[in-house]
């Protein structure tokens, strides 16, 4: 099945590229890296041996090393060489590239495979330093790190989980992998990183639905997964600092009929009404473009919107908002005040 595009909205002003997460997508896969200076315990020796490898123009030789260090009896020795290589993929960025030609990568797969959750947590760090190469992103998928990916984010660390996320995330802009990766179980534990995860979680959760859900059969996923409810918390939360990402995801799941109406049913029309109010300019126009879709086909659910004191607030913001925004919000305001079946000489919802 092929992927789809949010953009054929049929109100839509303008395209939800020019909205994108993606638009950021540098700040939001360095949000992806966990590691921290000094977060590791490695003797003075063997941190000597990693700077210099670093600020060296030759660590061949030091990375073939780590790379066999990979595959040694040793959890400690393996532990410690899945430690390095991620750093050095995430401190030089042309690193990431010769650890793949070294074969790092089946190697680390099997790590995330570990029982040692430590281990694991490493091998799925390491993996995703290196995804952020792109010319990695297919060796990595085609090695088999997806379903151990997917496993890492059932039964990891609350870190692994999330690295495991960002990696699933990297792996997803290759549009082949994204049918992958539903079918091997990702998204309902994405959704359970979205409700129950930390900040980091969630945001790392939200990012991966968004690429996974532009395939159908991952919407129909999530919608079956419970997906509306922890994104309709999040909305409704403006101190969670996630209204946008959520609102981006919604954006990508009301191109099907069956995420609309679990939107009403999950009450989420006073939620979208109240963004309207009180959100950001940007928060403000994907409400509308949400709610467009929602109200598109539906007399039912544009006397809903209405009734939920819409008109007002929309109204307001045509005279506020941007060029291509206004369209949308005129564009919502004529479906609203479109007359109702069964209303005495065609009267419209009153504003």
């Amino acid at each position: 099945m092929g992927t789809e595009n949010p953009v054929n909205y049929s109100y839509m002003g303008r395209s939800f590229g020019d909205l994108s997460l993606n638009d950021n997508s540098s700040s939001a896969f360095s949000d992806c890296n966990s590691d921290i200076s000094g977060e590791f315990a490695t003797a003075s020796s063997q941190s000597r041996r990693l700077l210099i490898a670093c600020a060296s123009d030759d660590s061949d030789d030091f990375i073939r090393q780590l790379v066999s260090d990979l595959e040694s009896c040793s959890i400690d020795e393996q532990k410690q060489a899945a430690m390095e290589i991620r750093l050095l993929a995430k401190n030089k960025p042309e690193n990431r590239l010769k650890i793949a030609e070294a074969g790092a990568i089946k190697p680390l797969i099997s790590l995330i495979s570990s029982s040692d959750l430590q281990l694991q947590e490493y091998g799925v760090t390491a993996v995703l330093n290196l995804s952020l190469c792109d010319q990695n992103k297919e060796l990595i998928a085609s090695s088999g790190a997806i379903k151990p990916l997917v496993r890492a984010l059932k039964t990891g660390t609350s870190t692994a989980k999330e690295n495991a996320a960002c990696a699933l995330l990297r792996l997803s802009q290759v549009e082949e992998n994204k049918i992958a990766i539903g079918r091997l179980g990702a998204i309902p534990l994405l959704v359970n990183l979205l409700e129950y995860g930390g900040f980091r979680g969630k945001k790392d959760a939200s990012t991966a639905l968004y690429s996974l859900c532009t395939v159908k059969e991952n919407k129909m996923r999530a919608l079956q997964a419970g997906i509306m409810k922890p994104l309709l918390e999040l909305m409704a939360d403006f101190g969670s600092n996630m209204v946008d990402k959520s609102v981006f995801v919604m954006s990508v799941l009301v191109a099907v009929p069956e995420a609309r109406t679990v939107v009403v049913e999950e009450g989420g029309i006073p939620v979208l009404v109240e963004i309207i109010e009180v959100g950001s300019q940007r928060q403000k126009e994907i409400a509308v473009a949400i709610l467009l879709q929602i109200c598109e086909d539906s007399s039912t659910y544009r006397t809903m919107v209405a009734r939920e004191g819409a008109i007002p607030p929309l109204i307001a913001l045509s005279q506020s908002g941007t060029n291509r925004g206004k369209q949308k919000v005129e564009t919502l305001i004529e479906l609203l005040r479109q007359p109702r079946p069964g209303n005495a000489a065609g009267r419209t919802v009153e504003e």
